[in-house]
């Protein structure tokens, strides 16, 4: 990538963002941050209780996120984040401008098989129709890829790495040359 771009892996719970996230940030060489490392500790008893957020709960947690991506910006970064709605990733791009998505997707039955199968997660698969009904997929308007979770976690972060570069020189090339340069 030219510029380091921030990356927010989002989704659903159990599409794999704590697994891909560090892997696609080492392959890009900049750092991860885990997402759920940033919820006040009352949105976690709250998860764990099996009640799902609301926007109230979500706004410290989306800010402290932002913070950290703005703080990253033009150094690169990953950062994990559910980003179900419009409005969360609009309120993470208001923090910091240039973030780009990567919405892990997936089938509903294989994300509950693998959510049925972590240990040590706050988040019961009793939440994950609340998760799907919430979802807003990216509009054409935002900032991001998609990438299927089939498959392990290597060929999943591979094919991300592989659309993010692909993005990137997408964006290159629409970008209008400097004045007086030879190459375009």
């Amino acid at each position: 990538m030219s510029t380091p771009d921030v990356i927010v892996v989002m989704g659903v719970a159990g599409t794999g963002k704590t697994t891909i996230g560090p892997l696609v940030a080492d392959a890009l060489g900049v750092p991860y941050a885990e997402g759920d490392d940033f919820h006040p500790p009352a949105n976690i008893a709250k998860m764990s209780a099996g009640r799902p957020l609301d926007d109230a709960d979500r706004g410290p947690w989306l800010d402290a996120i932002g913070a950290w991506a703005r703080e990253r910006a033009g150094h690169g970064g990953v950062v994990s984040s559910s980003a179900l709605k419009r409005v969360y990733r609009d309120r993470l791009r208001a923090a910091a401008p240039g973030i780009v998505f990567l919405h892990l997707t997936g089938e509903r039955a294989l994300i509950e098989e693998r959510m049925a199968g972590r240990t040590g997660h706050f988040m019961p698969t009793a939440l994950l129709d609340s998760q799907f009904a919430t979802l807003e997929p990216l509009g054409p308007d935002e900032a991001g890829v998609l990438v299927e979770v089939s498959g392990s976690p290597a060929e999943i972060a591979g094919r991300a790495v592989a659309v993010l570069h692909a993005r990137d020189a997408a964006d290159d090339q629409d970008a209008p040359s400097p004045p007086n340069s030879p190459h375009r």
